[in-house]
């Protein structure tokens, strides 16, 4: 299941219904591998096929390898992914989709607890790489970098690694223990992380460092501000505060009454966290509705599962002590929210506030060759290179959208970018085989296994403790789910086209996988296209009859 760079070049002439040919062969069918809508939806790359045969096959060993070349904390992201892989994988349209953060969160928990080690890939290079930044993008490039034979050191203001892995994400979904064993496995490659070290000169910490390059992953930690009228306010702090305070200090007084004024993610977050820090009435304000929320529905559901509130279409116009004084919205034809000079009095004894974060990029400024979007964010070119030769930027410093998971894409991406520029190359994308559809699929065959649901506390305990709330898949379940993927587009060798040939002109390989066409014996007539259930094969045309299929 695996990706294989297909060379075949001749032209498609149906990718649906082909029938027979007659006496004369016009078309013969190619094994061709296609990319699976799963792994074309990764953020962080991963060959999600790949690993998910494995586990299909009990071979839990190579499944955690062939992840981890793409991604080196599994066990996290298999908690804290918001898995888009799933919104686009093909069964769902069949029942449901693969639980594909499950079974990795599987993978990641069982390589901890079996101890699994990765050796360094290449030999060393005698090149030095300083990132700035711990968080999710910082440590997957000092991986990616580090296999590739280069030195790597991470420089953090932090006291702990994981940037908002440890900071923003509260510990009922990321567990610190796990957190921290999987950055340790990364450091035992032989990245050095150096805490407390807060850099306000880039050029002069590479020099003092002797860094061939540096990449800036400092991510984005200020929260974003508005300007609401004060008088006597009750405590008012901001949603990144609130849940690095709930991680470093224990307990945050925040009284019985809280209102969190914002729509996202981290919204929810903090309305979860408020409640698990004392609060019994707990309101998120919303100035806009359910239907354009930031925060994803699970997230959302959760927060109103454990007994938090939600006022939509509403907005903060003036805190005055424990008076909030808020003003109801309403949709204008385009659906955008308008002010109704409605105003109703809330009661709270303090107010989060969650309206996004900005990049910290100030510290940057000091090198004039470098240029920042409005917003803070810094402007790289394709090679993710600034304008500073050797300085390169990612994560969430860099415009576009932010997750825990699009960081760790982007640091394995810049790792591909700085090496190629030590190394004096340029990195080239590779074409990417075309995405499988469910239409193209023809499911003769496929597991009508029941999907596996992952555990979880009950709502009414959760609130008592930062406890995880979400449990994994056992071994047996894992298995059972991965017997769910459909093998999108490439062979899993399932004996079809072997024996629908009428001619028997379809030889199974007996040293490697898959299969190879007697053209001798083949007639075209597409029964083994008809037969496939994961399109992996494809009729083109006989190069004899090219010109004419093209002048039809």
């Amino acid at each position: 299941m695996s990706q294989t760079k297909t060379t075949d070049m001749t032209p498609v002439i149906n990718l649906t219904r082909v029938s027979g040919t007659g006496p004369k062969r016009s078309q013969r069918p190619v094994y061709k591998d296609h990319l699976p809508p799963c792994n074309s939806a990764c953020p962080a790359g991963e060959n999600i096929q790949a690993w998910m045969a494995h586990v299909q096959a009990g071979q839990y060993l190579a499944a955690w390898e062939a992840l981890v070349r793409d991604n080196p904390m599994p066990a996290v992201h298999g908690r804290v992914c918001y898995h888009p892989c799933e919104s686009h994988c093909n069964r769902e349209e069949l029942d449901s989709a693969v639980s594909i953060h499950a079974v990795e969160r599987f993978l990641g928990d069982l390589a901890l607890e079996s101890g699994w080690t990765l050796p360094i890939d290449t030999a060393p290079s005698g090149k030095r790489v300083l990132i700035i930044g711990a968080g999710p993008c910082g440590l997957s490039a000092a991986y990616h970098l580090t296999r590739l034979g280069h030195v790597v050191e991470i420089h953090d203001a932090g006291e702990l690694p994981g940037g908002m892995l440890h900071f923003g994400i509260p510990a009922y979904r990321m567990p610190r223990d796990i957190l921290m064993r999987e950055i340790t496995r990364i450091e035992q490659l032989g990245v050095k992380i150096v805490l407390n070290h807060r850099v306000e000169d880039v050029l002069a910490e590479k020099q003092a460092g002797l860094f061939d390059a540096v990449l800036v992953a400092t991510g984005a930690q200020l929260s974003r501000h508005v300007d609401i009228p004060e008088r006597d306010a009750a405590k008012v702090l901001d949603a990144v505060s609130l849940l690095k305070n709930a991680e470093t200090r224990g307990t945050t007084l925040l009284g019985r009454r809280v209102v969190v004024y914002g729509g996202g993610n981290t919204a929810m977050d903090a309305a979860r966290t408020a409640r698990r820090l004392g609060a019994t009435d707990t309101l998120i304000v919303y100035r806009r509705d359910h239907a354009h929320m930031g925060a994803h529905d699970f997230e959302s559901d959760e927060a109103l599962a454990e007994g938090v509130k939600i006022k939509w279409l509403t907005t903060i116009r003036e805190i005055d002590g424990t008076n909030l004084k808020v003003e109801l919205m309403e949709l204008d034809k385009d659906g955008k929210p308008q002010p109704t000079g409605k105003t109703e009095t809330l009661q709270t004894d303090a107010v989060i506030l969650a309206l996004g974060q900005n990049a910290d990029s100030g510290f940057l400024k000091k090198i004039p060759a470098i240029q920042f979007q409005p917003d803070g964010s810094m402007v790289i070119g394709a090679n993710m290179m600034t304008d500073e030769p050797g300085v390169f930027g990612a994560g969430d410093l860099v415009p576009g959208e932010r997750s825990v998971t699009i960081a760790t894409g982007q640091g394995k991406k810049a790792a591909k970018h700085i090496d190629a520029w030590l190394n004096n190359v340029s990195c080239t994308a590779i074409d990417k085989h075309p995405t499988v559809t469910f239409s193209m699929l023809k499911l003769l065959i496929y597991s009508d296994a029941d999907p596996k649901k992952q555990s979880e506390l009950a709502p009414n305990t959760r609130t008592g403790s930062f406890d995880e709330v979400m449990f994994g898949l056992s071994q047996r379940d894992a298995f059972q789910e991965a017997q769910r993927c459909l093998s999108c587009g490439n062979c899993f060798e399932c004996d079809n086209c072997l024996a629908a040939c009428p001619e028997t002109a379809i030889i199974k390989k007996t040293i490697e996988p898959g299969y190879t066409i007697d053209l001798n014996r083949c007639t075209g007539c597409a029964v083994c296209f008809d037969q496939c259930p994961c399109h992996a094969i494809e009729m083109v045309a006989e190069p004899a009859v090219t010109s004419a299929a093209q002048a039809l």
